[in-house]
């Protein structure tokens, strides 16, 4: 560790430093972060794109009285460090330590929980008139950016900002993929340390105040000010939402950054900052390949990732399989990913079929909206979306895709236990959320085979359907299944059946583990396939034989399949207990998948326990 960062525990210690110091602290802190995150797994490209960014803000500003809010947490590493967690970011995204993204009360210097993107300037405008409404003079500075920007909450909190009067708000956008503008030149770095000046700005106003005798004069003036800015600036949006817009500047220019900063601070009012930054800065094979290094396993920094061999076993991945298998034969499929190509196994898709793929940014409602239009349209849309994000999109499932009745398909990936992300993430409420929703058919495969079948159905289907799976590697047998095989809907899959009176409904993955275990003490096992419609034949069978059924869903508890499933036996009568596994009713914190789902007795020992005290033989 470098010897200015060893020095760092606080904000207040950066301020003690020289301006000159500076440059020094932040190729410390990069080199750190790296040094760090191969170690330990977590994001990367990110957080080396804001080490000047971070530097600046929190050596301008007096955080944490003034109000800092970090849009897309995995972009504030930099800020951990910086604000007390320079040891303890070696526990990031581990059971009991650092959380994954910003969490509120972490630190003094975190406000408001960011584990979804695009709510910064939301939640810092809110801030900011809270600080008003109090007599407060603390400042309020939002930093949005590693896409988050597509978001349309973004553009509604900006919206709603340019109506507030006398507000003292500073959102800094952190450019780091050239989303609006690549002329980051001489003359627009030189224009926007002037206009940024509070010598310009007094003059600007005294001349305001003298035009304003002159009417016709005042208002051409107006309009010439406005043409050269919107010549060489690519800020007229937010101009027009009632920000002052200053930019491109270098985001990798620390002292640069300090001066802006201090005129937008003397300034005040509503300021819009355009920072362009690198991803990956600092590290070449980052910079290279940023969205590679997005988020990064355990590795050695002498070597990179290029090494670390991707598992192709995973559910995603046999969805992105499924795609171009169905691309081929379909002109009518459409793939639809709101910014999330890489994770959901689309990158391949992408590179093959560019004329079918369709990326929408961080804007979930829209890709269900959008989805809407190509399915009236004639075409056969296919919106890939992480269960954590479908949350925002939860009016589309309803409005645009159920109540119209279209034909279209939903893959819910990363559905259940998603680990080390920690509770902004975890996959736990599409089900108890989905299955109340009329006209859909919901799936949820227990291997790959399983998916690539279930696809098949989803897709055959005159209906909207969903096909749910977690972030997993899953199990096939190879055999090449064909582009017309489905499987008939609302039907679940006997895996054991020794004529016992204990049952296992299962839902997912978890269903093949139990097959040796359910086979080995006489229980009742079935891979209910379908969240909706249920087997009700093989719910009955059950209901009018056995003692106890133990439903298992990875997902929430209250309000999922086992509950419903034990309102259906009391409203038949059947004299069979149903016991519900499932996640119980708190936020699920960082750890690996297969830990948390031990700790909640959701694998195949975890289950089996729960049925030892019914097993007359045991």
């Amino acid at each position: 560790m470098g010897k200015l960062l060893d020095s760092i525990n606080s904000p207040e210690d950066l301020r003690k430093l020289s301006e000159s110091e500076l440059p020094q602290l932040c190729s410390e802190l990069r080199e750190y972060l790296i040094d760090t995150i191969s170690k330990t797994a977590g994001h990367l490209a990110s957080g080396l794109a804001t080490v000047e960014l971070a530097v600046a803000i929190h050596y301008v500003f007096n955080t944490p009285d003034d109000k800092l809010v970090w849009d897309v947490g995995h972009q504030a590493y930099p800020h951990k460090i910086l604000t007390g967690h320079r040891e303890e970011l070696k526990t990031i995204r581990k059971k009991n330590g650092l959380h994954a993204f910003i969490w509120r009360g972490e630190t003094p210097y975190d406000l408001i929980s960011t584990g979804h993107a695009s709510t910064s300037i939301g939640s810092a405008l809110g801030l900011a008139v809270a600080q008003k409404r109090l007599g407060l003079s603390n400042e309020t500075v939002a930093v949005i950016g590693d896409g988050a920007l597509s978001g349309g909450a973004a553009y509604e909190a900006l919206n709603n900002a340019g109506e507030m009067k006398d507000l003292n708000m500073l959102v800094i956008l952190n450019d780091n993929e050239m989303s609006i503008s690549h002329n980051v030149g001489a003359v627009a770095r030189r224009l926007t340390t002037i206009l940024t000046n509070p010598h310009y700005v007094k003059l600007m106003k005294g001349g305001q105040q003298v035009l304003k005798k002159l009417p016709a004069i005042h208002e051409l003036a107006l309009r010439a000010q406005e043409h050269v800015k919107g010549m060489v600036m690519p800020g007229t949006l937010f101009e027009e939402l009632g920000f002052n817009y200053s930019g491109p500047v270098d985001g990798h220019d620390v002292l640069g950054l300090i001066a802006i900063l201090r005129n937008l601070k003397a300034i005040g009012g509503l300021q819009f900052l355009h920072v362009f930054t690198k991803k990956g800065k600092g590290y070449p094979p980052a910079e290279a390949d940023p969205i590679g290094y997005h988020g990064v396993p355990v590795f050695d920094p002498d070597h990179g990732i290029e090494d670390i061999k991707t598992s192709q076993k995973t559910f995603s991945a046999q969805f992105g399989r499924w795609l171009c298998d169905r691309a081929e034969i379909d002109p009518r499929l459409a793939a639809i990913t709101p910014a999330m190509r890489v994770g959901s196994g689309m990158s391949n898709f992408a590179a093959r079929f560019p004329d079918k793929f369709y990326d929408v940014g961080i804007a979930e409602q829209h890709a269900m909206i959008f989805a809407s239009g190509l399915a009236a349209g004639g075409l056969h849309p296919v919106v890939n979306i992480y269960s954590t994000f479908l949350q925002r999109a939860y009016d589309g499932i309803i409005h645009d895709f159920a109540l119209q009745d279209l034909t279209a398909m939903l893959v819910v990936d990363r559905g259940g236990i998603v680990g080390p992300d920690g509770p902004s993430h975890q996959g736990c409420f599409d089900i108890a959320y989905m299955r109340t929703v009329p006209n859909l058919v919901i799936m949820a495969p227990s291997s790959l085979d399983e998916e690539y079948l279930m696809l098949n159905t989803g897709y055959a289907c005159a209906h909207p359907c969903v096909v749910r799976f977690p972030r997993a590697e899953g199990t096939e047998s190879g055999r090449k299944i064909g582009a017309d095989e489905t499987i008939k809907i609302g039907k679940a899959r006997v895996l054991s059946d020794r004529g016992g009176d204990l049952a296992i409904a299962a839902f997912g993955p978890v269903a093949l583990s139990l097959e040796k275990p359910c086979s080995e003490l006489g229980i009742t096992l079935a891979d209910m396939r379908f969240i909706k419609p249920l087997d009700y034949d093989f719910l009955d069978q059950v209901g009018k034989r056995c003692r106890v059924l133990l439903t298992v869903e990875e997902g929430a508890r209250e309000g999922g399949i086992g509950e419903e499933i034990a309102s259906y036996f009391e409203e038949k009568g059947y004299r069979c207990r149903v016991l519900c596994a499932g996640i119980p009713d708190r936020f699920i914190m960082e750890d690996t998948r297969a830990s948390i789902l031990k700790e909640l007795k959701l694998d195949a020992d975890g289950i089996i326990e729960r049925l030892k005290p019914w097993l007359r033989e045991y």
